[in-house]
């Protein structure tokens, strides 16, 4: 019996060392699994405080780092613009402005300053200064004022053909008063016609932004990566009178013609080419057996005007002026009012599906336009506008 007990004592020993031996040996083969199918350079989840949080992403897409240098350059050129009535002390209206030139000439938007009254500018170093209204027109809300100073730090004007959809842009401005505010975004679309400017001769071809913008950046700039004037901050589209995601700005191309032109005559000389347009849509794409769904239909031309001594005919469709696509009626408006009368600018067109360009004997006949001679003197009586401090248009 006792040696019974032995050998069952025996036989369990020898099992459980044996059982030991498995489980040891099961253990490694899942620990080398284990470590063969995970990094084997696992750290704590804990936030390493020296690795950069906003790194740039491989490849040729660009973040910049901050925008200190370009804000830096803009504040310095962005003023706040306040108007009072000539019977009391109390504001009327408000905006801002840009510096344009070293001895004080300073863009705004007409709507600004329209209602009259005493203007006034405060410059980034807080000096005030009376201004003068050089001139204004109402059909791109744009103005420009004159102040005595000298010394003074103006914005350049970047090309606005070379803004595009997707790159990074400054709003500068006073919204709310909050003298010298810089909000960030991206160009969100260009050429856009939000008919906020009512009249037969206004010009809407707004470079549209996320750019944060409220009452009161009316006037203030848009700028580029390099600081400079891509555009005038003049609307929002809003329900509720403050920012909701949309802004536009006039672009700077059609800013400088204005300034040029109020500086020189006190109005805007505007060229007409005396055409009445429509955008090509799918239907009339289809109809012309166009390609694309772009361009501007002439539906009638005037008679005795520079279109039809250009010898432009009913159903030409405009694709360009100057070699610049103009794929829309904002577009072409846009291009045109660059223009003052008597110059001549170059046409692409389509003419019975055919393309007529610049540079052939047939384009020399159809391709080179001259302009109308009209200019807009008087404001037309349905334009409207409200009170700058609450208006979506600001």
């Amino acid at each position: 019996m006792k040696k019974i007990g032995i050998a069952i004592a025996a036989t369990l020993l020898l099992n459980a060392a044996f059982s030991l031996f498995l489980f040891n040996g099961l253990k490694g083969t899942v620990q080398a699994e284990l470590s063969e199918q995970t990094n084997p350079n696992v750290k704590l989840a804990s936030y390493d405080f020296s690795a950069p949080v906003n790194a740039k992403p491989t490849g040729n897409f660009y973040i910049p780092e901050d925008f200190v240098e370009t804000a830096n350059t803009a504040t310095q050129a962005v003023v706040n613009i306040t108007v009072t009535s000539r019977n009391t002390t109390e504001p009327t209206a408000g905006g801002s402005g840009v510096i344009i030139s070293q001895d004080g000439y300073i863009i705004t938007n007409n709507h600004v300053i329209e209602g009259g009254g005493k203007v006034e500018v405060s410059l980034q170093n807080k000096r005030i200064y009376k201004a003068t209204v050089v001139g204004k027109d109402p059909y791109t809300d744009l103005a420009l004022l004159k102040i005595e100073a000298n010394g003074l730090k103006p914005l350049v004007y970047a090309n606005s053909d070379n803004v595009q959809v997707g790159q990074w842009v400054l709003a500068v401005g006073n919204p709310f008063n909050l003298s010298s505010t810089v909000t960030a975004g991206i160009v969100s679309a260009k050429g856009r016609d939000i008919n906020i400017l009512q009249g037969l001769y206004t010009i809407e071809s707004f470079i549209q932004t996320d750019a944060v913008v409220n009452p009161g950046n009316s006037g203030g700039a848009l700028v580029n990566m390099r600081g400079e004037l891509v555009g005038i901050n003049a609307a929002i589209m809003s329900e509720t009178g403050a920012y909701e995601g949309y802004s536009f700005a006039i672009p700077s191309n059609l800013v400088q013609k204005i300034m040029r032109d109020l500086k020189e005559f006190g109005m805007a000389q505007r060229a007409l080419l005396g055409v009445r347009i429509k955008d090509v849509d799918n239907e009339i794409a289809a109809d012309f057996n166009l390609g694309d769904v772009e361009g501007v239909l002439i539906r009638t031309v005037d008679a005795g005007s520079g279109a039809a001594e250009a010898g432009l005919e009913m159903n030409d469709i405009i694709i360009g002026v100057n070699g610049i696509k103009t794929a829309s009626v904002p577009e072409l408006q846009e291009q045109i009012a660059r223009f003052r009368p008597g110059d001549t600018v170059a046409l692409d067109i389509i003419r019975n599906g055919r393309n007529i360009p610049k540079g052939r004997s047939e384009a020399s006949r159809n391709g080179i336009r001259r302009l109308g001679t009209r200019t807009v003197t008087s404001l037309p009586k349905n334009i409207q506008k409200a009170d700058a401090a609450f208006a979506s248009a600001f």
